[in-house]
């Protein structure tokens, strides 16, 4: 079956080498339209070199991409009309307040009315919750208003597409929480690309990623299918028997049982199933597992990764 996905970003076999050295490698991206795009990888994987090339500010090696269906290179101009970016370190005119920096900005855009010009200064600090602080000199604000601002500006000319450069790694809990509201806030108005290496934060408002690692992407896709899908689906059980290897014999019989171990623990066992098939588990695992009256389940879950844990798993398979 087709595709039917609409890609705002797409790239094909994307390369960039400095000095003979391979910093992206082949690289195929595919961004959906109206998504959280997560772009993980440790540092030094090519993530801001990727971007760079994106926005046009560096040429490819070989390979390609498109934005909005324009190609990276040739229409680079028309892509950045629709386009709002905030580098990892942005730099601020510090003795303007909020309110003039997003004016001074805006007249890039637009040369419309003072009302409409004004309405959109108000809509922009009000999005990114800095309106008590719009007359405020920028050097008295906090790590994270500054980066709100910066997401403010990158947002200012309506951009269908907002490409942030690690908007939170720099910031405190407070702060980073704020930025990522903000980000929820505008996933409504334009699709959002972002880099990190902040696993909680990705996972927590993302719904779909990308891991890079050494120039090469090592997965994509909608975040839960990358969650669930690294290992199969495990369940785990604690459970009180007489025969734990009677009960072992019982469940291997199932050909949707791929992977089962038991471990004795505290006078009960403590089971770690793999199933292949995810309907037959949710329909048949417990009721397989409670089929001796004898047995007691003391507990029985679903595991849920965490990003983190696939994150470090691809990533030192990587370096063996």
């Amino acid at each position: 079956m087709p595709d039917q996905t609409e890609y705002v970003i797409q790239t094909q076999a994307l390369v960039k080498n400095f000095a003979g050295v391979q910093a992206v490698k082949g690289v195929d991206l595919k961004v959906p339209k109206n998504s959280i795009f997560g772009f993980l990888g440790p540092n030094g994987a090519g993530k801001t070199t990727l971007m760079k090339m994106l926005l046009g500010l560096i040429r490819p090696t070989s390979g390609g991409g498109t934005i909005f269906g324009h190609d990276i290179v040739r229409e680079s101009v028309t892509i950045r009309e629709r386009i709002g970016y905030l580098p990892q370190q942005p730099r601020f005119i510090d003795h303007m307040t909020a309110r003039e920096l997003l004016e001074f900005t805006l007249h890039f855009y637009f040369k419309g009315p003072a009302n409409k010009i004004n309405q959109r200064i108000d809509e922009m600090l009000e999005l990114v919750g800095l309106e008590e602080k719009a007359n405020r000199p920028i050097k008295g604000f906090s790590g994270g208003e500054k980066q709100r601002l910066g997401i403010a500006l990158a947002q200012v000319n309506y951009p269908d597409l907002l490409i942030l450069d690690e908007p939170a790694a720099a910031l405190d809990p407070i702060g980073r929480m704020q930025v990522l509201q903000v980000m929820e806030r505008l996933q409504k108005h334009t699709t959002i690309f972002y880099s990190t290496h902040i696993l909680d934060d990705v996972q927590r408002v993302s719904d779909a990623v990308a891991i890079l690692n050494q120039g090469k992407l090592l997965v994509q896709g909608p975040i839960q299918e990358i969650l669930n899908g690294q290992n199969g689906i495990v369940y785990t059980s604690t459970v009180k028997t007489t025969d734990s290897a009677k009960l072992k014999q019982h469940l291997s019989s199932f050909p949707w049982i791929s992977h089962l171990a038991i471990q004795p623990t505290n006078g009960a066992a403590r089971l770690s199933i793999t199933v292949s098939d995810a309907e037959a588990g949710e329909k048949h695992l417990l009721r397989e597992i409670l089929r001796d009256e004898t047995t007691i389940v003391l507990e029985f879950n679903r595991k849920q990764y965490e990003l983190e844990e696939v994150f470090m798993e691809m990533v030192k398979g990587e370096e063996k």
